[in-house]
């Protein structure tokens, strides 16, 4: 008998545990404190992101300045401005959804998301030309493919926007989320393809030197981040479609919720690349220099 009502006390205190946590959960969701706290917290955090890049980009100029804009001073740069304009949205995201023509608040939503993708896929891209250089295969078009991709993904968006400012469109809002879920697949796809390939050919070297290890840790850290986050964004905004059409930053219609994934699609995974990639190219001190990517 005593078992049982040991039993049953544990069920009640169980009971009100769970009780105790579902409310704090909807006070949380029903807080507008909490809405901008988790709001402002995201726009340092991006803020930080996109300090950091900066910083990197100076120091890598500061050691190459005559070399030009090579594409390790792109991805950071293009990471400064991707980071900068997320900071600046959740900062001001009150403001963001006052805008007119509201056509404004779909651009600055969507925008960022369309450059991580291109900042990313100029991995991708380098190393393509590693692979096919190491295969003796051409990489002349490499760069074409990259320009020619990028430039109908925003030539498709822009449209949508273009006839969203016309029509407001709430079928036209959903086509928008569903196409930037397929360009997140589009990029994972290619990190899987290329990383993987990369991966697995550095593999087949002998990896007794430092720094061929180095670089196979590298390629394969580097790939399994971007390839999960782009998964993670494309299937949250597969999500977010067919939940709701609205232009929103709350895309998981919770404070806690919308915190975890922004720092898991695109804060982490920018902070980890950039942290990986932090080496810096070497001094020039010959004509024979070239950059390390």
């Amino acid at each position: 008998m005593g078992r049982v009502v040991m039993e049953m006390g544990s069920w009640f205190g169980l009971e009100q545990v769970i009780e105790l946590l579902t409310n704090w959960w909807d006070e949380i969701n029903e807080s507008p404190q909490w809405q901008d706290g988790i709001f402002y917290t995201l726009c340092a955090a991006y803020a930080l992101v996109s300090l950091v890049a900066l910083i990197q980009l100076v120091r890598i100029e500061m050691r190459v300045p005559e070399y030009g804009w090579t594409t390790q001073k792109v991805f950071h740069l293009m990471n400064f401005v991707v980071n900068g304009v997320r900071a600046v949205v959740f900062g001001f995201h009150d403001q963001v959804f006052y805008l007119h023509p509201k056509v404004l608040t779909w651009i600055l939503l969507d925008l960022p998301g369309l450059l991580f993708f291109s900042t990313y896929t100029l991995l991708v891209l380098f190393w393509a030309e590693i692979y096919h250089q190491a295969r003796s295969l051409p990489t002349d078009k490499l760069k074409t493919i990259y320009v020619l991709v990028n430039g109908c993904i925003y030539f498709i968006q822009i449209c949508i926007w273009i006839y969203l400012w016309i029509n407001e469109n709430s079928i036209v809002q959903f086509i928008g989320k569903v196409f930037i879920a397929g360009v997140s697949i589009v990029a994972a796809s290619g990190f899987l393809l290329y990383g993987g390939r990369l991966f697995l050919m550095l593999r087949r070297f002998p990896i007794e030197s430092k720094g061929r290890r180095k670089k196979l840790h590298e390629v394969g850290a580097v790939m399994a981040i971007c390839f999960t986050c782009f998964l993670i964004r494309s299937f949250v905004m597969l999500l977010s479609a067919f939940d709701s059409s609205d232009a929103s930053l709350d895309v998981l219609d919770h404070p806690i919720l919308n915190f975890i994934y922004y720092m898991l699609v695109e804060i982490l995974p920018s902070a980890l690349v950039l942290y990986i990639l932090r080496k810096l190219p070497p001094r020039r001190i010959s004509a024979q220099y070239h950059p390390i990517w």
